[in-house]
């Protein structure tokens, strides 16, 4: 059961950059990958790579389960849904020196959450997103804060019938408070993780009675969310 708190700010976290521990975090990612796999986070050097190599991956489709496979599965299996690629974005972000931050985003209507990894470049906020829409997609270092960010979208997430159903976004979650190999380098799933983040503080889009007023995607935007980047195999 999440949590959800109206506020104007959103505490996020410290803008201060613990170098030490950033530093030594990143050797331990490392000392958990094989040459293979320290080849290919070493050459996804910045946000706007590492971007492109997850939308030049395959979604992961669930056809044989659900699945919430870990960074080394994902290179294992050339293909992820957005949790796994946000959690991917998140390791190799890590090994970079930076710190792997998710932010999860909740729901109305039974729509589906969505997961981005969030960077910061110069003091801004951006966000590694994979989606097989037009919509939900990567944001630019260009905003203040991570409630910023997340309004950003807002107008963007929508049911079929056009109903906006973003309702609350997650504090940032730092997955740096646990080692390496249990969630880069595990076989195991990452169901656990996924809980944690859902137990995390989450924070209201907008007050109630600002939801209340909405207007509806419009006919074009529903059009526009029938593209597909990737097409499920029969």
């Amino acid at each position: 059961m999440r949590h959800v708190a109206w506020a104007n700010g959103c505490p996020g976290v410290s803008p201060g950059f613990r170098y030490n521990f950033e530093v030594t975090y990143a050797i331990r990612v490392r000392d958990v990958l094989s040459t293979s796999e320290r080849r290919i986070f070493s050459r996804l050097s910045s946000p706007r790579k590492l971007q492109d190599f997850l939308e030049s991956i395959p979604i992961n489709f669930e056809q044989k389960g659900e699945t919430n496979h870990s960074p080394e599965n994902v290179l294992k299996t050339g293909e992820a849904h957005c949790f796994e690629a946000a959690v991917f974005a998140a390791a190799v972000l890590a090994y970079h020196g930076r710190k792997p931050l998710l932010m999860d985003f909740a729901t109305a209507y039974d729509d589906e959450d969505h997961t981005v990894a969030l960077f910061r470049e110069s003091g801004l906020w951006g966000a590694i997103s994979k989606t097989n829409h037009a919509v939900l997609r990567y944001r630019d270092a260009v905003y203040r804060t991570p409630r910023e960010l997340a309004l950003s979208y807002f107008h963007e997430y929508y049911m079929w019938d056009g109903r906006k159903s973003l309702r609350a976004f997650s504090k940032p979650f730092d997955v740096s408070r646990y080692a390496p190999e249990k969630w880069i380098t595990t076989e195991t799933s990452l169901d656990w993780l996924m809980d944690r983040i859902s137990k995390s503080p989450y924070y209201a889009m907008a007050p109630e009675k600002a939801l209340k007023k909405l207007r509806p995607a419009s006919p074009i935007e529903l059009r526009a969310l029938k593209l597909t980047e990737w097409k499920k195999k029969v």
